[in-house]
């Protein structure tokens, strides 16, 4: 008894209560073993990995922006309309004016940020509420899309086509695999280890404080290595010439990227202390104007970026590129467990919201679901998260849900202190 008492006290934090801010990686797994079998192991290949990652990549990239937008206690209902708007001007310029690829990307960039300082202007120091102000860019942005793009469909180079569908190269010698990206997963795996190891010195250092014993700490690294290994060797072993995604590659980056961000800096701090008390947080010397301003540019910024990664996987701009995106990425932050509220949510809960969309959509479309009913499915997904987060808000708990795994807090058995502002931000 002992040995489980610890067991559920250092992989959960402690009681029943904290064990439920992992239901969602639970039902994640839940989802991924069932359509494993369902499937008869067709979901694990390689191949539908692979088109998991670059199928989906722009809905969780879309969905790290949407987390701090939410979290900072506004909605974006552009980011569908932006990205559409963003790719077919890319598209357009690098097709009639010989523009190169890599400035195109930084083209794309720029629109996305002008577009995110005119919606954050209004925001921000005009007051219009965020729902109002992104409602009207969604019409706005995507009555500009149809009219450059006149309708058709505009083709984009194969430069430009690799951020969406390329592969990390075959370098190195013939080991079988993918070198590269055997290479990302060793890193990944490292990066495991120096985690979990600091976060038990940690533990160790803080007055009061009892380190988890080193078996508990040896089992939970072991678990995510071989996680890590398996999916490593997934993406490693597919067909000569396919790898893990370049959209993949972004997607990680950007997830470490706003996580350290949102957990490290001040600047983060500051989007949860105006999501939880936005007074409170003016009181005590946030530029609250500064932090909206921030986060809806933020936003665009990153709808500009999933644009470009959805035309350049497509290989041509559409008239309907970025339909229902915004519905999917605001799906995606509540079902990794963010607060209807604000104040509350993660990156890493984001992700694996995204993941659980992601995967339940691509599951039921190899077992034959029509479009109709992932929709309906989908739907109660998100309901039911949303549910949850209320009941346990009314029941006086802690309502995330979402985050990877403890390793990747500050502390093994304490909760990530971005999820509540520091105190000189908290009203009395």
């Amino acid at each position: 008894m002992t040995y489980v008492k610890d067991l559920q006290r250092f992989l959960f934090g402690g009681g029943t209560s904290n064990a439920r801010q992992f239901g969602m990686i639970f039902t994640l797994v839940a989802i991924i073993l069932f359509f494993q079998i369902r499937t008869d192991g067709l979901l694990l290949t390689s191949g539908n990995l692979m088109a998991l990652i670059q199928g989906y990549a722009y809905i969780s990239i879309l969905s790290i922006g949407m987390l701090m937008v939410i979290v900072a206690g506004h909605i974006d209902l552009s980011v569908g309309s932006v990205a559409a708007f963003t790719g077919i001007v890319v598209a357009k310029v690098m097709a009639e004016q010989d523009l190169p690829w890599p400035l195109g990307i930084l083209l794309g960039l720029l629109v996305g940020a002008a577009i995110g300082a005119w919606q954050g202007f209004w925001v921000a120091y005009i007051g219009v509420p965020a729902f109002i102000v992104t409602l009207a860019g969604m019409l706005l942005f995507r009555g500009g899309n149809q009219y450059i793009g006149n309708a058709d469909t505009i083709p984009v180079p194969e430069g430009f086509r690799q951020i969406g569908a390329g592969y990390l190269p075959e370098i190195g010698p013939n080991t079988g695999y993918n070198n590269p990206t055997l290479l990302l997963g060793l890193v990944i795996c490292v990066a495991v280890v120096v985690r979990e190891l600091r976060a038990r010195r940690v533990r160790q250092q803080m007055e009061g404080a009892t380190p988890a014993p080193l078996w508990i700490a040896g089992v939970r690294i072991a678990v995510l290595v071989a996680l890590v290994v398996y999916v490593t060797l997934r993406y490693a072993g597919g067909r000569v010439g396919t790898s893990f995604p370049i959209s993949g590659i972004i997607l990680l980056a950007l997830a470490v990227a706003y996580s350290f961000y949102t957990r490290n800096t001040a600047g983060g701090r500051y989007i949860y202390a105006v999501g939880g008390n936005s007074r409170a947080a003016e009181l005590s010397g946030v530029k609250l104007r500064r932090v909206n301003f921030m986060v809806m540019m933020n936003m665009s910024v990153l709808a500009a970026l999933a644009g470009m990664i959805y035309v350049a996987r497509s290989s041509a701009s559409g008239p309907q590129d970025g339909l229902s995106w915004e519905l999917d990425a605001i799906a995606a932050v509540f079902i990794g467990g963010a607060a209807v509220s604000g104040g509350l949510g993660t990156i890493s809960g984001a992700i694996v919201g995204g993941l659980v969309m992601a995967v339940l959509s691509n599951g039921l479309q190899l077992i034959g679901t029509g479009s109709d009913m992932v929709q309906i499915i989908k739907g109660l997904f998100l309901l039911a998260a949303v549910a949850l987060d209320v009941y346990n808000k009314n029941q006086g708990r802690f309502s995330i849900l979402g985050t990877l795994s403890r390793p990747f807090q500050r502390g093994s058995g304490s909760p990530d202190p971005a999820y509540e502002p520091p105190k000189a931000y908290t009203a009395k």
